[in-house]
């Protein structure tokens, strides 16, 4: 399973002290079909809880995702800050979920490389 960030999710992370390991966490979640939303069209949402308090008002998370092959955190937003996204926002997300689901590792690879995309590499000793 690759998990990856794009650029603007990795800022949004950075900046919220939202980590690798809490991010993972979310993956294996969805790996065992505990999301919070399913949008449909490979795209799901995640609720990551604030360091500190629960889930109800941390971070809200758009991933493409398929179950056993790819993820990539694309959108993040505080509850405090936005309620939901966009019926217009859901559907952009479907179409980027058609294209990066259907990418290979060589293409993905290369958007690490060329684009700034972040893959997380984690270890089961991160999660404690």
């Amino acid at each position: 399973m690759r998990i990856l960030k794009n650029v603007w999710f990795n800022r949004f992370a950075r900046k919220e002290g939202i980590t690798d390991a809490m991010l993972h966490k979310s993956i294996e979640q969805a790996e065992k079909g505990l999301t919070d939303a399913d949008l449909g069209g490979g795209v799901i949402k995640q609720r990551i809880a604030r360091v500190g308090a629960g889930k109800s008002g941390g971070y809200r998370t758009i991933i493409l995702f398929r179950t056993g092959d790819k993820a990539l955190f694309v959108y993040g937003f505080a509850k405090s800050d936005r309620e939901n996204i966009t019926p217009e926002e859901t559907k952009a997300f479907r179409v980027l979920a058609a294209d990066f689901l259907s990418m290979s590792d060589a293409q993905i690879d290369s958007l690490v490389e060329q684009e700034g995309w972040k893959e997380i590499v984690y270890h089961a000793t991160d999660l404690s």
